[in-house]
Formats: structure tokens, C-alpha cells, sequence
């Protein structure tokens, strides 16, 4: 038995998934959206007849026999959700359409979309959409192909312009694309159809091309390979008058009412039974359908389910039906489902957090891509004991938390939140790269500042015990507690206190005119008007300066060069 395959519309917001969608299922959804955007996730099934009426005689070029019963399209709120609908070893779509606006071509969101797409190995074709908004576009009531041809030539050049401008960053994303009329193998290069979901055009062609590639290329998957019944929560809902309930896409098998099934969780599997099952009517969208009572459902289907004991349940955990004597057994393969994303953590590193289970195997796998290492990574929304986790980080670069489509919480921890990865990433490296320059400037600090400074002639305050006389800042920052040498690298004098103005201060920089007091000297012995000293650093302090170039200023790098000089006289290797 031939299931219908999952397609999921994926793409930037505000670039027309759902309007296609409307289109495919004549309704106007998006209009009862806020702010014309999906607010969640949904599924719609579509039967064969009606994609036979969209179609009509585009269908008669795919000359083998139609076997698939329709399509069950799965409508993402965004990016967002569509790294939820996760299950054992790979992706819940069988198959993706990506929505680009044409006129805007590759967003942030599209990227993300993309590397989901790669990272799941799930085949998509891309919807260009919008071709109604290039300038001087005029609508044809015929096969997409000859709209295009009919258009002045301008608009035609405009056209490719705007594809191929699109193909070539696909291109430097790692995938070969073409327009669906130019491709030469399928496997090779992915299948642009320029489309208008406001005048419908390109539609038809776009559904030609999923279903030629579902025939083609899709057979075994859409096979239905178990009895019983395996799918994934996508959302946890109260409904009025039923309850909590759980909106699930049956992937495969058949689920009956009273079967017995088995919910993953975090901390153990959640086992309940069958209450209620409700389907949805073909061609309406899962939110705002009224359902009708069934006795059985066969993938792949959306179902809602009333059943006992699912206050706790997760979105993204996979669900399984099982005869009361595996119970154990499904249990086990449940939970080995959620460990193998739960459990791939390093002993240090940064703590994450996601809304759903595919939504954290997502963010892992886009973070060790990076090289980051995890410590923690758990669905749900940030705890005490994630905060704990962060906080106790020995790494100042890892104590932090990132958190994918939860709230953020009031934290001493830093925690940055987002309902996209890439940009969740984007802020991580740059508080990483901000919290590097800190640590290094701190760590500057602790080192021996490269100071000089001369003995001025007239100011001898006292000879000796301590020495105490005029000095001025030639370059650099002269600091209390800090060794002085000559020019011929003999230490000096150690820096007892420091007066300007008749007042202790801890530093003097450049210019400054201060009295310093010199214990275990005497003037015109150790020290005479007119000495140069200089900072005595210590070769390891020397070579942190040298690491740490970037935070010095030109005088600092030029006293540095000058006691590496002096230095050398002693050791030729000093510094190197």
C-alpha cells in the first residue's frame, strides 16, 4: 500500500508559503492569520482529484501511471517549526517545497530552511514566487511556459536575471539548480518554478513537478511498512469540551481507537490509550476544520487524539502504537529514539535548550558543525538547573545558554533566545568574539605595562631610604610595585608610590610629571638625573603583548621593541 507523501512548504517569512498552499486547497487562510503570518503548525490533506483539477492536461506529460492517493501538506509558522517534525533518521517531510520571493531572493530564513533541508538529506524543489510584482509582468490564462514566452523581451531577461541570480547563491550553499523546463537529471540539480500564488500561475507546474518526483523517485519511502502506527506530535492543544489533546502526523501504519501507544519523553516514556480520534476533512486546514469521529486512520494522515495522561507531553516526541505484550520493547525504542538526540553532549561547554526534540537535533547538529561543545541540551524551557549547569562553566566562553523558540528567562547567566537558529549562532560567535577581547583586555591588564620614564634634573626630593624624585612619563604607563632597569638591563629600582599633585595614585601615563619614591636607592649612585629607565617585563609577559598585539597602541609597541632590545643584550633569544 502507497501512502500520500509529506511535503512540507518551508522559506522566509512574509514569501508566500501559505498563500501557495490556499491556492492548492482554495481557501484563504492567511487572511484569518495575524498579521498574514502562520502563527502554528498545520497539515492539509489533498487528494489526488483535486491536484488532477489543478493539473488538468500538464499532467498527461508524465506518462507513467499516477500511484500516490495525494499529497499531505504540512504548513510551518516560518523556519521555526519545521525543525520539530523530526523522526528516526531523518525528517518527517518526505519531500520540501522552499518559497523564495523572486524580487527578494535568498534571506537569513532561506539559508536556514536550506541547511535544515541538507542536514536531513530531504529532497525539495523551490517555488519562485511573486513573478506578478516584476515590473511590467502580465498575466496569461495558460501553461507557465508560454506566459513567459508571451512577455516582452525585457521582462523575460528580467526574469532570468532575477533566476540565476538565485541559482548562483544556491550555487555557493552547495547545491546545482536550474528552472524545471532546463534540467537535465533531477538527482543532480534542484528544480526552480517561477510561480504567482496571487494569479496562479506556475501552480500547476509546480505540483507536476512534485508529483513526477514522488513517482520517480520516492516509491519505497512511501511504502507502508508497519502494522502499527508511528508518528510525531506536533502540537499539544486544549480543545473546549474533549481537553488536552495532540495533533499528530501519521508517518506510517494505521491507528485504531483504544490502541495502545507510546509517547517519548524527556525522563521515561509516557504509555496511555486511545480515547478519541479525530480526522480532519480533505482539502481543510488542520487549525480551524471541525473533525469528524473515526474509528481508524491510515498514513500519512493528521489526527488529533484525546487520550488520558498527555498533560506532560512535548511537542516533536515521537508517538507509537503497540500490542499490550511490546510495551517494554516499544518503550525502549521510543526512548533510544530520544537519547540518541538527548545524550550527544561533551563533559564542558555551553548549555541549549529547544522547544522540540528535532528543534534541539537541529541546533546540535548546526553547533558542532562549528566545533562548539555541549554540556547540556534538553527540551523545554530554561530552568534553575540550567542556569546552575551554565554558571559553574570553568570556560568564562561557555557559560551561557541558548535557547531556540522558548522564553528568556531574568539570568545573571547570559542567555540568548531566538526563533531562528542561524541568527541564535550569529549572536553566540559575536557575544564569543566581544567576551575573547574582554578576557584578553583583562588579561593585559595583569601584565607589566611597558612604561618609560626619565629622571628629572631639580627635583630631588630625598636622596635615599627612600629615594624619592621628579620623574616624567616618556611613554607608556608607569605603575606602582613595578621594576625598573636601565638601558643596559640592569634592574634598577622597584616603584614604591607614585604622587601627582601632592596625592598617591596607582598609575601615571604618557607626559605626566610625578614624584616617585625608589626604597633601597640612592640618588647618584643607583640612579642620576637624566637616567632613562624602562618597565622590566618578564619574557613570558612579553610574549602575551606580542599574542595580544592587536590592543596596543604604537607607543606601547615601540617601548616593547626598545626593551626587547635592551633584553637581547644579555640573551639573544629573549622574546623570540
Amino acid at each position: 500500500m502507497i501512502r500520500q507523501p509529506i511535503v512540507t512548504l518551508v522559506g522566509h517569512v512574509d514569501h508566500g508559503k501559505s498563500s501557495v498552499l490556499d491556492f492548492i486547497r482554495q481557501s484563504s487562510i492567511i487572511d484569518t492569520e495575524a498579521g498574514g503570518i502562520t502563527q502554528c503548525i498545520s497539515s492539509t490533506a489533498v487528494p489526488l482529484k483535486r491536484i488532477k483539477s489543478i493539473t488538468k492536461d500538464l499532467l498527461k506529460q508524465i506518462k507513467q501511471k499516477i500511484k500516490i492517493p495525494g499529497f499531505l501538506f504540512i504548513d510551518t509558522p516560518g523556519h521555526a517549526s519545521f525543525t520539530g517534525m523530526r523522526k528516526r533518521g531523518g525528517n518527517l517531510a518526505d519531500l520540501a517545497i522552499l518559497v523564495i520571493d523572486i524580487n527578494e531572493g535568498i534571506m537569513p530564513q532561506t539559508k536556514e530552511a536550506i541547511e535544515i533541508l541538507k542536514q536531513y538529506k530531504t529532497p525539495f524543489i523551490i517555488a519562485l514566487n511573486k513573478i506578478d510584482l516584476i515590473p511590467g509582468w502580465k498575466k496569461q490564462d495558460d501553461f507557465l511556459l508560454k506566459n513567459i514566452q508571451s512577455q516582452p523581451e525585457e521582462i523575460q531577461k528580467e526574469l532570468d536575471t532575477k533566476l540565476y541570480e538565485i541559482v548562483g547563491k544556491l550555487h555557493e550553499l552547495g547545491f546545482g539548480s536550474e528552472r524545471f523546463d532546463r534540467i537535465k537529471d533531477y538527482k543532480k540539480q534542484i528544480a526552480l518554478i517561477p510561480i504567482s500564488a496571487k494569479t496562479n500561475e506556475g501552480l500547476p507546474e509546480l505540483l507536476v513537478t512534485l508529483m513526477g518526483l514522488s513517482e520517480k523517485f520516492l516509491k519505497k519511502e512511501l511504502e507502508i511498512k508497519s502494522k502499527e502506527a508511528k508518528g510525531v506530535i506536533l502540537e499539544v492543544k486544549e480543545e473546549k469540551g474533549i481537553g488536552k489533546t495532540l495533533d499528530v502526523i501519521l508517518y506510517d501504519g494505521s491507528l485504531k481507537e483504544k490502541d495502545i501507544v507510546i509517547i517519548g519523553d524527556i525522563n521515561e516514556p509516557i504509555e496511555t490509550k486511545i480515547k478519541v480520534l479525530l480526522e480532519p476533512e480533505n482539502l481543510t486546514d488542520m487549525r480551524l476544520c471541525k473533525f469528524q469521529k473515526v474509528k481508524q486512520v491510515h498514513a500519512s494522515i493528521g489526527v488529533k487524539i484525546s487520550a488520558p495522561n498527555i498533560d506532560k507531553v512535548i511537542a516533536g516526541m515521537p508517538i507509537q502504537s503497540c500490542k499490550q505484550k511490546d510495551i517494554e520493547k516499544t518503550k525502549k525504542e521510543i526512548q533510544k529514539e530520544v537519547s540518541e538526540v538527548i545524550i550527544e553532549t561533551d563533559k564542558k561547554g555551553i548549555v541549549i535548550k529547544a522547544d522540540t526534540l528535532g528543534s534541539l537535533e537541529a541546533l546540535t547538529k548546526l553547533l558542532k558543525e562549528k566545533d562548539f561543545k555541549i554540556k547540556r541540551a534538553s527540551v523545554g524551557n530554561i530552568n534553575k538547573t540550567d542556569i546552575a549547569d551554565a554558571g559553574t562553566e570553568k570556560n568564562p566562553l561557555n557559560r551561557i545558554i541558548l535557547g531556540f523558540n522558548i522564553k528568556k528567562p531574568e539570568s545573571k547567566i547570559k542567555i540568548i533566545t531566538s526563533d531562528i537558529i542561524y541568527k541564535i549562532i550569529e549572536d553566540f560567535e559575536k557575544w564569543q568574539e566581544t567576551k575573547k577581547q574582554e578576557i584578553e583586555k583583562q588579561r593585559i591588564k595583569s601584565l607589566t605595562l611597558p612604561c618609560k620614564i626619565k629622571i628629572l634634573p631639580g627635583f630631588i626630593f630625598r636622596q635615599s631610604n627612600p629615594a624619592v624624585v621628579g620623574a616624567e612619563v616618556l611613554n607608556g604607563t608607569l605603575k606602582k610595585d613595578i621594576e625598573l632597569m636601565n638601558d643596559q638591563g640592569k634592574i634598577i629600582a622597584t616603584v614604591k608610590t607614585i604622587q601627582l599633585d601632592g596625592k598617591d595614585i596607582d598609575k601615571a601615563e604618557k607626559g605626566k610629571e610625578v614624584a616617585v619614591a625608589f626604597p633601597g636607592v640612592t640618588v647618584g649612585r643607583q640612579i642620576n638625573t637624566e637616567d632613562i629607565l624602562y618597565a622590566n617585563i618578564p619574557e613570558d609577559d612579553y610574549l602575551q603583548f606580542k599574542k595580544y598585539k592587536k590592543f596596543l597602541n604604537g607607543d606601547e609597541i615601540e617601548i616593547l621593541k626598545e626593551i626587547a632590545e635592551i633584553k637581547r643584550k644579555g640573551k639573544k633569544t629573549w622574546g623570540i
